[in-house]
């Protein structure tokens, strides 16, 4: 199953992952428009230690923790692809609690929130779209 890397040896920490993450969420046309003004809160972050940057994204794991950590069900996999039912979540964080990678956040609402791999745009991730020095790869390893 594909999922996405980092090369953090690329990485730049510019960030761009995580406005291109925050505004594929949006589901608007325009980026400026979407994101000005608002603090965004994207599935992806990027973390800085010792000079390195990394991004932190779900690992969508063979077997994850976080699935059976969440005592409503609302955690799910289809397709290999960890999937969040928002509606289902009650804001228990046993998932964020569970999950090695650090890589399931709360949103603004108190629900959780994580990468998806923009299943819902039936495309590739817009972070490896938006990323300008390649960094994040949308590929498939052993």
């Amino acid at each position: 199953m594909k999922r996405v890397y980092v090369n953090e040896n690329w990485c730049l920490g510019c960030r761009l992952c995580e406005y291109h993450c925050a505004f594929a969420e949006s589901r608007q046309k325009d980026m400026a428009r979407a994101l000005r003004g608002v603090k965004i809160n994207p599935a992806i972050r990027i973390e800085a230690n010792n000079g390195i940057s990394f991004a932190v994204s779900c690992r969508h794991c063979k077997q994850p923790l976080c699935v059976k950590a969440c005592i409503t069900g609302a955690l799910h996999i289809t397709n290999g692809i960890i999937t969040a039912d928002k509606a289902r979540c009650v804001g228990c964080y046993t998932c964020i609690l569970s999950c090695p990678f650090g890589a399931i956040s709360q949103n603004e609402t108190g629900v959780i929130q994580k990468c998806e791999l923009c299943t819902a745009s039936h495309g590739s991730p817009a972070c490896v779209k938006g990323c300008p020095n390649n960094a994040l790869v949308y590929e498939e390893r052993e």
